[in-house]
């Protein structure tokens, strides 16, 4: 496996989950500063968050200084739901509102993406492609990676598409149904992008919980596949691995697992290893 030329930042989506309490987080049952204890553990996060509302720039404010003490961490960050799943509800004050929370991101150098994430039900169109050039556009100043789940985007000509418009193809591993997205290392636009959100077939849309969803942990010789796609985006991109199986710790485990597959130090909080066992103390 070649040596990657350029940065790879692994870690999870998200930081605030109530069963990561006594699981990656030690038990505190008050005050705790969860994003600044990861970020002693991994150099990027995806805020996924902003999905649900557009937060306002005092919390990005907030959260670029509680990653000071991480010189080389740097955030990804879902966009507003509104503009993916919604479009046609999105107001010119919610494009303003978005951008006046991710300045604080950006002019402190810590913002290394912003992840556009369109359900399944959006298929390539030329109503489509049209409504992709509209988002690009209203947040032209910033880094952006596109995450769709249909066949019919993954194609060369979308490629092309995606790079000529600076932005990012998001490769995805996830169950695989009729037209969803395959496993791939493409790399358009300015960084390289990687989500993984398990394998949970039987929940992936047929759940109560949307966490039972993200209830899966990768076994090392599934993650093997990814670990040489990773090493090949990273000849020739700066690239982002975000661990999308979030539940009771799951994401931290296999983010730990990447980093040693990949040859570099794998930490983890202690207090996964009293969960996971040897299946956690073996990998760091």
């Amino acid at each position: 496996m070649p040596e990657p030329r350029h940065t790879i930042r692994i870690g999870p989506a998200g930081w605030s989950y109530s069963d990561w309490e006594g699981v990656v987080y030690p038990p505190h049952g008050g005050k705790f500063d969860e994003l600044g204890y990861l970020a002693q553990f991994f150099d990027t996060i995806e805020i996924n968050s902003p999905f649900y509302r557009i937060p306002p720039p005092t919390h990005s404010r907030s959260w670029v200084r509680r990653v000071s003490s991480n010189r080389d961490f740097k955030f990804t960050t879902k966009i507003f739901r509104g503009f993916t799943h919604q479009a046609e509800k999105v107001t010119a004050g919610d494009v303003d509102a978005f951008r006046n929370y991710l300045d604080p991101l950006a002019n402190a150098d810590r913002l290394g993406a912003i992840l556009l994430q369109f359900p399944w039900s959006f298929k390539n169109s030329p109503e489509s492609i049209e409504k992709l050039r509209t988002l690009f556009g209203q947040f032209a100043a910033y880094p952006k990676a596109l995450e769709v789940r249909h066949a019919s985007f993954q194609n060369e000509e979308f490629f092309a598409f995606l790079d000529g418009c600076g932005v990012a193809w998001v490769n995805v591993d996830q169950p695989l149904f009729h037209d969803s997205v395959k496993p791939s290392d493409a790399a358009t636009g300015p960084v390289g992008y990687i989500r993984l959100h398990g394998r949970n077939y039987e929940k992936w849309f047929s759940h109560a919980e949307s966490w039972e969803r993200y209830n899966y942990l990768y076994s090392r010789e599934e993650l093997e596949p990814w670990v040489e796609r990773i090493s090949a985006i990273a000849q020739r991109k700066e690239t982002y691995v975000v661990t999308n199986n979030h539940f009771r710790g799951q994401a931290i485990v296999n983010a730990a697992d990447l980093e040693l597959a990949l040859g570099r130090p794998a930490r983890v909080p202690p207090q996964l290893r009293e969960v996971y066992g040897e299946r956690v103390a073996s990998s760091t």
